[in-house]
């Protein structure tokens, strides 16, 4: 069992010891395991024009090259219906794991991202830099939410990782619980690889921190949930982009 899981199943149990609370468990390391799960990448259409990245993406299927089945088509609602979301992550050579990344890549749409592909006739690129330069407003379909982010390395990168996290999540409107929800930490830093379980077995503040992530993230949405807004509510953004 990975160490992720672990800390992942441990902040799992404070969400499901709330009454009125619904915790669903996306687990992305199931696309290295589990036959025919896939997300295909990201194919960059708000390089072209803002207006061409459909929300939700509308890239896949693309059934003559047989690309079919794409798992984001399930994940995108999981967004949308969530109060608040938290981000349990590995460092992996000093970036988040591929698997997450391939997710992130694909949530591109939900900052800025077009909810009408008629307004550009599927992918017409003319249409769609004539929609952006006409004035193109970014909606932010994701904002307000909650995050949490707990990332864990072995030696190097996890600082890094966690304000990429942070800031990815920012920038799409979502709002940080708390300080002590976002967190990076190292567990056997520096130590063999094999005895790595046993170092998150001896380090009972990791744990800890994992569940005070929680907490503040059940926190924040309560508020949330309350009518609290975020202290930035009034502010326009000059640079929505």
């Amino acid at each position: 069992m990975s160490k992720t899981f672990r800390l992942t199943k441990t902040a799992e149990e404070i969400f499901a010891a709330v009454d009125g609370l619904d915790v669903d468990l996306l687990d992305l390391s199931v696309l290295t395991a589990e036959y025919g799960r896939k997300i295909y990448p990201c194919k960059a259409c708000v390089s072209t024009a803002m207006p061409m990245c459909h929300w939700p993406c509308s890239c896949y299927p693309n059934h003559y090259l047989g690309q079919t089945h794409d798992w984001m088509y399930e994940i995108y609602p999981h967004w949308v219906a969530a109060h608040g979301i938290m981000i349990v992550a590995p460092v992996h050579w000093y970036q988040v794991p591929s698997v997450l990344k391939l997710m992130m890549d694909r949530l591109v749409c939900a900052d800025g991202g077009n909810p009408d592909p008629t307004s550009t006739h599927g992918k017409t690129p003319e249409e769609a830099k004539a929609l952006e330069l006409k004035g193109w407003h970014y909606p932010r379909h994701l904002a307000g939410r909650a995050f949490a982010v707990v990332v864990h390395g072995d030696a190097e990168g996890a600082g890094s990782v966690r304000r990429a996290l942070h800031d990815w999540l920012s920038d799409m409107s979502l709002v940080p619980a708390s300080e002590s929800a976002v967190i990076d930490r190292y567990i056997g830093y520096y130590k063999p690889y094999a005895t790595s379980h046993d170092d998150l077995d001896d380090d009972m503040s990791i744990f800890e921190e994992t569940r005070n992530a929680a907490r503040a993230l059940i926190n924040a949405m309560t508020d949330l949930r309350a009518g609290i807004k975020p202290a930035d509510r009034n502010i326009t953004d000059p640079r929505p982009k």
